[in-house]
């Protein structure tokens, strides 16, 4: 009844198995791939013909976490999974990250991923598990995937570095970092670390990307004895009809592309675009908009070229200056604390509220009922782009933004026995043009501080660019909009000056080198160290009063003998001392 087949390697220590045939047989490609006791469905199903209309690539993931992989049933008043977590949204863009950049550009087929965690063994987590699964299920798929990729995650403990730690591991050292990669390259970096140094952090990286061949190498060996046929693939050649938009625009898109101000160039390249449309005027549907994607390109190219030929960016920074920075603190009055951080056209209110206890953020998931008491949340209004759009819950993209700032911070905040406090952070893009999130992240550290939280030092956040044509490459600090979405890379940088806190790097080629990460990684540090001096300006260190508008958490210790009269009678005592005061006992 079935044909199945498997490959099997030792990796980091255990066991990882991958099966197909066995399971899933409809999907195009399925993986069930097991590490420890932890298991992990993949499934991907792809669509044999492009909708009509369709001009970007609908790779869609989902990532979900069955409570009966741990033996548990789901809490509160619904016993069943409903919608996505924000843990199962972080990770459905974990495994997307490195994916989509590995489809053939003119690729539009719609493709589903779909990866269930069915067995958890509370050591090895599933998110890794899932990455490794789903890349091998879209390699034995037959749909144009240049991979395989796979993914490790790193610890730091006692100054070694291990290969898929356990989650005691991770608690007990220095670094969380998972990276994916295909044979030759890095493809994704997510970390959160406690000030490690650049070279510390490019020495993990690396490290895991030698702990990924062996399951890379196993991928292979799956595909070569079950993968379906590869699809034909047919993309069209556009090199006439781009040198017809050149020919026509090339000329106002250069012009365009010198006006520093945001606004002045969206509207002189809505002006270059209007003057190319007559040009396909009585083309059909699909042509006009394959000549929309192929402006995209000459904007591309017009950019790319001027950054390599000799650092002239679109504002007239060279490569290595960060815009203009402005911060403010108690910037809004009931506040516990609150700042206004400006870096060019970016801009976030940034505001800290305190509370008990009681204000935890209670998570139900695998590993069961836990409380956070530090969360980071991050809104990305349409007016921030001077956009008219969809207002309302966060989406995927908002969640992921704020957790990497989460990231960032949440290593310099004191212990809860020193500040026993909950601490939301909320940040507000009110402006942007790149890299909001690390605009967050240095609006957190001054709001943090002006609430009176004691961080251990103040952290910032640079994201970097990359233009990177055959061996020639250029690396950009603090990129703008146009930069990232032209450009080859978004790595972003959080930490303090002692060392990395956070690293987030997605690339839209095919993987990066050592060198490239090596020289971004030190750039980076140059302009953290910059944007930090800045900061600084407006406050360089936590305020030692605490707004009068924030909680009071004082303790001390009663002598047991005493207890019972501070209780009283059924609670007579201290029910009467809440009720007098209003204070929480």
């Amino acid at each position: 009844m079935f044909t199945i087949h498997k490959q099997e390697i030792e990796w980091g220590g255990r066991t990882l198995t991958l099966e197909t045939g066995r399971v899933a047989r409809q999907a195009d490609g399925a993986v069930l791939a097991t590490y420890g006791e932890t298991v992990v469905l993949c499934a991907v199903t792809a669509v044999k013909s492009v909708k009509e209309g369709q001009d970007f690539y609908p790779l869609t993931v989902h990532y979900q976490e069955k409570f009966s992989a741990a033996g548990r049933i789901p809490g509160g008043f619904f016993k069943r999974e409903r919608g996505a977590t924000e843990h199962e949204t972080l990770t459905s863009r974990l495994i997307d990250r490195p994916l989509r950049p590995l489809f053939p550009e003119g690729f539009y087929n719609e493709i589903n991923v779909i990866c269930q965690v069915l067995s958890y063994d509370g050591e090895n987590e599933a998110d890794m598990v899932a990455m490794v699964a789903a890349s091998a299920a879209l390699t034995l798929s037959g749909v144009p995937f240049m991979g395989p990729i796979a993914s490790a995650r790193v610890g730091f403990v006692d100054g070694e570095y291990i290969l898929n730690p356990t989650k005691a591991q991770v608690a007990e050292g220095r670094l969380d970092l998972v990276v994916a990669g295909t044979h030759d390259a890095v493809m994704m970096v997510e970390s959160e670390a406690k000030e490690l140094s650049e070279d510390e952090m490019l020495g993990a990286v690396m490290f895991a990307h030698r702990g990924i061949q062996p399951v890379i190498k196993a991928i292979i060996g799956l595909a070569e004895k079950a993968a379906k046929d590869p699809w034909e693939l047919k993309i069209a050649d556009n090199t006439e009809m781009l040198a017809q938009i050149k020919k026509a625009v090339g000329k106002d898109v250069t012009a365009a592309y010198k006006l520093t101000k945001k606004s002045d160039r969206q509207q002189a390249l809505s002006d270059a675009k209007a003057k190319m449309k007559p040009l396909f005027a009585n083309a059909d549907s699909a042509t006009q908009q394959k000549a929309g994607k192929l402006f995209k390109k000459l904007e591309g190219e017009i950019v790319r070229g001027a950054i390599l030929k000799d650092g002239s960016r679109i504002d007239g920074r060279d490569t290595k200056t960060v815009r203009q920075i402005e911060a403010m603190v108690g910037f809004l009055p009931r506040t516990h604390g609150s700042s206004l951080f400006t870096r060019g056209e970016t801009q976030a209110i940034v505001t800290t509220t305190l509370g008990t206890s009681d204000a935890e953020q209670m998570i139900d998931g695998l590993d069961g009922l836990k409380y956070e008491r530090f969360m980071l949340h991050y809104n990305f209004p349409p007016y921030s782009v001077g956009e008219v759009g969809r207002f309302g819950a966060p989406g995927r993209r908002e969640i992921g933004h704020g957790k990497l700032a989460w990231r960032a911070v949440h290593p310099m905040l004191p212990s809860k026995e020193d500040f026993p406090y909950t601490i939301r952070v909320l940040s507000d893009i009110t402006e942007s043009n790149g890299s909001s999130s690390m605009a967050t992240v240095c609006g957190a550290s001054l709001a943090l501080m002006d609430a009176g939280v004691p961080l251990v030092r103040p952290v910032a956040g640079i994201a970097m660019g990359l233009i990177l044509e055959g061996k020639n490459f250029a690396v950009l600090s603090d990129i703008l909009g146009d930069e990232d979405h032209l450009g080859d890379m978004d790595f972003k940088v959080a930490g303090t000056l002692e060392g990395v806190t956070a690293l987030q790097m997605d690339i839209k080629i095919a993987g990066i080198t050592e060198e490239i990460m090596k020289v971004a990684l030190a750039q980076a540090k140059e302009g953290r160290a910059h944007i930090l001096g800045e900061m600084a300006k407006a406050l360089d260190t936590t305020r030692t009063e605490m707004s009068a508008h924030a909680p009071r958490i004082e303790s001390f210790q009663i002598d047991k003998s005493k207890i019972r009269d501070v209780i009283g009678t059924g609670g007579k005592i201290i029910r009467e001392i809440v009720a007098t005061t209003g204070a929480k006992v």
